[in-house]
């Protein structure tokens, strides 16, 4: 095979990452506390095909990471609701260890302790559960809960050096590798309110179609290569022989 063939098969499998990439941005438009991510590419030097990549391209995956820009907050007025104002993040706990996620959905489970939409138990700022007794639920901004008259804990609120580093292991669900969490210094919080999803519709369908437009491109030119100029070549050397 070419080296223009490798090129523009090399460029293909970056789009088809780009465009998985995509589809998830904008299938979790709807999901509160999601980020969106950026991918990168790094070059393979020829060089080093055999000992990096086992296959004969020229880019590979680069990483992603995390768009941390804050979404809209929009007002819910439910009382488990909660968004996280600035960098923070709030702690669950999770068969896996310690997550972190912007998403305060949160509810109640039978022994009424504060979970995630998915039943993990939301740490307090000691690490602990928090759990609620009877009474009317509040939540103060500074992520006091309460239950009628008794505090039942204070919602945990951790900051990360890097958040962009942070690795997405599910749409609002985040681990965090090499990097250690540190409580906020000034935790605030905005009860009966979600964070909404950063990911403008707009910006990745324009995306969309630029990427797709290009993987279309690359396979016309994978079909030249292979078609007429690989055709031509086998026809002269037919007739020379």
């Amino acid at each position: 095979m070419s080296g223009s063939q490798y090129i523009a098969l090399s460029g293909l499998r970056a789009r088809i990452d780009e465009l998985d990439r995509l589809a998830a941005d904008i299938s979790n438009v709807g999901t509160a506390g999601y980020k969106g991510e950026r991918e990168a590419r790094a070059v393979a030097p020829r060089e080093t095909f055999d000992a990096t990549l086992q296959t004969a391209i020229d880019t590979t995956f680069g990483g992603r990471r995390l768009d941390m820009t804050s979404g809209s907050i929009a007002t819910t007025g439910r009382e488990l609701d909660v968004a996280v104002e600035g960098k923070g993040f709030f702690a669950i706990s999770t068969p896996g260890g310690t997550r972190y996620t912007r998403n305060g959905h949160f509810a109640l489970n039978a022994e009424r302790q504060l979970v995630t939409a998915d039943g993990a138990l939301v740490q307090g700022a000691d690490g602990a559960p928090i759990t609620l007794g009877s009474g009317d639920v509040r939540i103060d901004q500074d992520g006091s809960v309460w239950a009628g008259t008794a505090q039942a804990g204070r919602i945990g609120v951790f900051e990360f050096a890097d958040p962009r580093g942070l690795v997405m292991e599910s749409a609002s669900r985040l681990r965090a590798e090499g990097q250690t969490a540190t409580p906020a210094a000034t935790p605030l919080v905005r009860p009966g309110s979600l964070e909404q999803s950063n990911v403008s519709v707009a910006a990745r369908l324009a995306e969309l179609t630029t990427v797709s437009r290009g993987f279309e491109a690359l396979q016309r030119a994978i079909s030249t290569v292979m078609n007429d100029v690989d055709g031509r070549a086998i026809e002269h050397l037919g007739r020379r022989g």
